[in-house]
């Protein structure tokens, strides 16, 4: 099965990206305005780029990647000018790892303005600040909670073993994206120094007299402002200092035992990255059909069966009791709700019972 990263170009000139296993459906919904949002207020929109992944990891990867490329550097892609791509990119950001997308046979208009983003700067994904973190491990891992919750942007501020740190990778499982565009910090104030909110993790206030959230209260807060959103996290053994905390609009914390309050580092990032993600368009998994509950005549063929095979056991004596026993019985075996495979299955069983 293939996913799909697009771009559609809107009746207004700015650029939409997503991701969909279903193409032609989804453009056709963008089109509609079925979907709403964005794209349905600047519509007629058309396509412009695509390209096929063989997972939605990779596509979501591509898909957030993209998104926070300047007007040039996308119009650069659908051209596929990689020169003016790598161009652009060292004029916005003095250089960073380019992914190789194939083009499509669409094109575009090429404007000069630099215009942003495909959504509303209040549903940007936050980035995440790792504060002084020590086990290259834990920074792994860190990457890939995020990257399983569409989270990409991770900042490390002065960690213990330095950077590139040899131990990450093997821990991150494969989120090399997070990982590719991880960038290094000397201090927490220069990793939030473009963030509008910062909201700092921590169990303890630490004498800063701050507002404190839940993790779900955190995430509706980065939703709904505008501008860019900082969560710090703080080292695995002291975690956040006075001064870093100090730094935050918000804390943040977790309800938790207060006979033990010790959270993993990565523990703590998937908390956060879940309760944002919950708004965010992410596939859930496929549920599982579950067959209804057999008709009440297989159900009473089951309680017969049952019910002679106790009989010459003297289950049901003494005699005055038979019939409360029996209603205890059925009670018993009608609350589980069996469906007509497991009725046939439990009939097997008694039956082989029934033959020893």
């Amino acid at each position: 099965m293939a996913f799909y990263t697009y771009m559609l170009q809107c009746s207004d000139g700015r650029y939409y990206t997503g991701h969909t296993d279903d193409l032609d459906v989804r453009l056709a919904q963008h089109q509609a305005g079925t979907i709403g949002g964005w794209t349905s207020r600047r519509r007629p929109v058309k396509l412009v780029w695509s390209e096929a992944f063989p997972s939605r990891a990779e596509a979501l990867a591509a898909e957030l990647q993209i998104k926070n490329w300047s007007q040039a550097k996308k119009q650069a892609l659908i051209r596929g000018d990689w020169a003016g791509v790598s161009d652009a990119a060292k004029k916005r950001f003095g250089s960073e790892p380019l992914p190789r997308y194939a083009v499509s046979t669409s094109s575009t208009t090429t404007r000069d303005e630099r215009l942003e983003g495909e959504q509303p700067a209040g549903a940007a994904a936050p980035i995440i600040v790792l504060v002084r973190p020590q086990l290259g491990e834990n920074i792994g891992k860190a990457a890939r909670a995020m990257l399983n919750f569409g989270l990409t942007e991770l900042r490390l501020v002065a960690p213990r073993d330095g950077w590139p740190n040899p131990s990450v990778g093997p821990a991150a499982s494969g989120a090399d994206i997070v990982l590719e565009r991880a960038q290094l910090f000397e201090t927490t104030a220069d990793a939030v120094a473009d963030c509008g909110h910062v909201f700092a993790t921590t169990v303890r206030k630490r004498g800063v007299t701050k507002p404190v959230l839940t993790p779900e209260a955190a995430a509706r807060a980065i939703r709904a402002g505008a501008g860019r959103n900082a969560i710090l996290f703080g080292a695995e053994r002291s975690g956040l200092e006075t001064e870093d905390v100090a730094l935050a609009r918000a804390i943040v914390t977790v309800p938790i035992n207060p006979e033990f309050g010790s959270l993993n580092l990565a523990q703590a990032v998937i908390l956060l990255a879940y309760e944002w993600s919950k708004q965010a368009d992410l596939v859930q998994p496929t549920a599982t059909e579950e067959l209804p509950p057999a008709p009440q005549a297989e159900l009473e063929g089951l309680i017969r069966h049952v019910d002679a095979l106790l009989q010459p056991t003297g289950y049901f004596d003494p005699p005055e009791r038979a019939g409360a026993t029996r209603r205890t019985l059925r009670g018993v075996l009608t609350k589980p709700g069996w469906n007509s495979l497991e009725v046939r299955t439990l009939r097997g069983v008694l039956s082989a019972l029934g033959r020893g």
